[in-house]
């Protein structure tokens, strides 16, 4: 149960940012499209300028959420791993390599903070390498699990951070580029999403794919600890989460309609808002007054 807490606390915060970005970026773009760059951070509008904290107040719950999850990371390396007999290099090492990538997250958080000029370009330049570095932990992490049901979850996982390194480092060479702003955002939304499924499907019985079960004699979720004993039911497992899959993206697809459709609705109304110009209640005034004009220059 701990380890899906975790996972629910994860997903919750990764989906929150990826949804608060995309909201910003694409209400941002509306607003003005000629003058749109894309920005690693987005304040909050609705506190003054005279309350610079507060309208930084989603960096600072990222960095929050950062650091808790990295002291969770490397404390859980110390616990042991029942499958692996007791504190085994695997274990450690793996936690505390998540650790370490969540860490490099949280420095690049506070760049922000220490650069009083924005370099935007190195900040998106920045987080490419450290989802590439995400990606190739995922990759790694895959090869070596006992589950095949885990092994599937962090493949997939991985193949969604290397579509975040790649439109990150597209928005370092071109930031005006809204298009990869907004799938970058989707992504993280997308990735959020499947920490969440990846939780139920390990550790909540009622999501587990028929055919697989949690080993009894594991008290604690672990690397896996998840197992599917027939072929069978491995490849059905997995072509199941692959389904599931597909349905995390057509989801990630709606809200970003559903966000670009609310935001150019209430933008366009506000911005294409006018006031009548005063007319007078007899249509041959105007035309009176000008012919009269007119008569008064040629005397």
């Amino acid at each position: 149960m701990g380890s899906f807490i975790y996972h629910m606390f994860t997903s919750s915060g990764v989906f929150t940012l990826g949804l608060y970005h995309l909201i910003s970026a694409t209400r941002t773009h509306l607003k003005s499209p000629r003058e749109y760059s894309a920005k690693p951070l987005h304040h909050l509008s609705n506190f003054p300028l005279s309350f610079p904290r507060l309208r930084r107040l989603p960096l600072y719950l990222t960095i929050l959420s950062l650091f808790i999850a990295s002291a969770h990371q490397a404390i859980v390396s110390f616990d042991s791993d029942p499958l692996l007999k007791g504190h085994t290099p695997v274990h450690r090492f793996s936690s505390l390599q998540s650790a370490a990538i969540l860490l490099c997250f949280l420095l690049l958080s506070l760049f922000p903070l220490l650069v009083s000029e924005p370099h935007d370009d190195i900040f998106f330049a920045l987080a490419s390498a450290l989802f590439y570095l995400c990606f190739y932990s995922s990759s790694s992490s895959s090869s070596y699990q006992t589950s095949d049901l885990q092994a599937e979850c962090d493949s997939v996982s991985a193949r969604v951070f290397a579509l975040s390194s790649i439109l990150s480092l597209v928005i370092a060479c071109n930031p005006r580029l809204f298009v990869a702003e907004l799938l970058l955002a989707a992504s993280i939304c997308l990735q959020g999403l499947w920490i969440f499924q990846t939780g139920l499907s390990l550790y909540v019985d009622a999501f587990i794919p028929e055919g697989c079960h949690k080993l009894l004699d594991v008290v604690s979720g672990v690397e896996g600890s998840t197992k599917c004993e027939l072929e069978d039911s491995k490849l059905r497992a997995v072509a199941l989460l692959d389904f599931v899959f597909v349905i995390h993206v057509f989801l990630v697809l709606l809200i970003v309609m559903i966000v670009y459709a609310i935001s150019a609705g209430t933008i366009g109304r506000r911005l294409g808002s006018y006031e009548a110009l005063p007319t007078s209640a007899n249509p041959v005034a105007p035309n009176h007054i000008q012919m009269k004009a007119l008569t008064g220059t040629q005397a």
